[in-house]
């Protein structure tokens, strides 16, 4: 198995907390970080605090700064230069897609209302099977 450095941003600690447990589920080798705020996680990946990611998880809808505002700010950052971000969000609007993938993001995926689709969203993105998981 790979070992990969994960990192979520969001605001909810439950979605955080769910998002860990379905990583742990599907590759428990990898190391998760999670962060609540992408303030907190810029400031830690500028400061070299971490492990660069192989992945990021970023929440679209955040106070303070949002998922497109954050994602903005971690392209600019130079060694993310191959870190695969996609973006998370309970919406399912066309322009949400359009805005991520405009920033920069690899890939959008609307969060799933299950353990088990967040489980096989997860892999299926580790695994890098995206094309499947586009809709039209």
């Amino acid at each position: 198995m790979i070992k990969r450095t994960i990192l979520m941003i969001d605001d909810d600690a439950d979605d955080r907390q769910l998002f860990c447990d379905a990583l742990q589920e599907v590759a428990p080798e990898s190391l998760a970080l999670t962060f609540e705020s992408g303030v907190e996680a810029i400031t830690q990946l500028q400061n070299n605090s971490i492990s660069t990611p192989d992945f990021i998880f970023l929440d679209i809808n955040m106070p303070v700064m949002n998922g497109k505002e954050c994602l903005t700010a971690l392209k600019k950052i130079a060694h993310l230069k191959l870190t695969q971000i996609i973006m998370l969000s309970t919406s399912t609007l066309r322009e949400d897609f359009n805005d991520a993938m405009d920033l920069g993001a690899q890939f959008f995926m609307t969060k799933p209302n299950s353990f088990t689709d967040l489980c096989d969203n997860l892999r299926n993105i580790l695994e890098n099977k995206w094309k499947h998981m586009l809709r039209n």
